[in-house]
């Protein structure tokens, strides 16, 4: 398999103020290591305060690490233009009702990317929504409507076709099924499963949900305190957890789960 995603020994400080230390900085990330290849889904789980969202943030340029380097398809990506960067990693935020302009019909959420990031003409551009309305699941009657005219499941589609807009290799979800009931998230995450398989599109997701994450994965990294403690497949890491933040995850999410291993 290709790998796509090489993150090499990132990190991630912070300045601490001088009234309660002198050590100038704090840690909150890293060294971290590890790859993703081409056409599977990474999934990022941790305790709260394990650093998963501050790492995708990362990843997706919303902050700068303090040193380490990402890779995507073996180019650096602090070398990339914003164009690229764009076209490469797109991110689903947690929250689309917050996330989708609420002045802008789905139409014009949809062409903004497009028109910003690619040379393809008007009749490019409609071709392109269009065809990234169907991947989603959603009908071309959807492009007239506002973000506050629709579901919460509609709207979580519209964010998923932002997302796929750009045609990018690697999406990054954070959190984008906590605020759905667990039929809408097995929904969303078999949606998305079938997107992948379509057009080859590499997941990372941030989650919490241990079953949903064995159903939507092929590799887990499990965090803890900034750093990586387990990083394996998602058979492995369930037949065999090696940490014990792994197996209180695993316990805690699935009260079947034997103790013992």
């Amino acid at each position: 398999m290709q790998t796509l995603l090489n993150v090499s020994n990132l990190c991630k400080n912070y300045k601490r103020s001088a009234r309660f230390s002198s050590s100038g900085f704090r840690k909150a990330l890293g060294p971290l290591n590890f790859t993703l290849e081409r056409g599977k889904t990474l999934a990022i789980v941790g305790e709260s305060g394990a650093g998963k969202s501050t790492l995708v943030q990362i990843i997706a340029g919303l902050i700068k690490p303090s040193s380490g380097e990402i890779y995507v398809k073996d180019k650096p990506l602090s070398t990339f233009s914003q164009q690229e960067r764009c076209t490469s990693i797109r991110m689903i935020f947690q929250d689309p009702s917050s996330s989708l302009n609420p002045k802008a019909t789905i139409g014009r959420i949809l062409a903004a990317p497009l028109e910003l990031n690619t040379p393809l003409t008007l009749d490019g551009r409609k071709k392109q929504i269009l065809d990234t309305l169907n991947l989603v699941g959603l009908l071309p009657d959807y492009l007239d409507f506002y973000p506050n005219m629709l579901s919460g499941i509609q709207q979580h589609q519209v964010a998923m076709a932002r997302a796929l807009i750009l045609k990018p290799d690697i999406i990054i979800a954070d959190e984008i099924l906590a605020s759905l009931d667990i039929s809408l998230r097995f929904k969303i995450v078999n949606l998305l499963l079938n997107i992948q398989e379509k057009i080859g599109v590499s997941f990372i997701f941030v989650a919490h949900n241990m079953n949903l994450v064995r159903h939507m994965s092929d590799q887990i990294v499990v965090m803890e305190n900034g750093m990586i403690v387990e990083n394996n497949t998602t058979e492995k890491i369930y037949k065999f957890p090696q940490s014990a933040v792994t197996k209180q995850l695993l316990q805690s999410h699935q009260p079947h789960y034997r103790k013992e291993r």
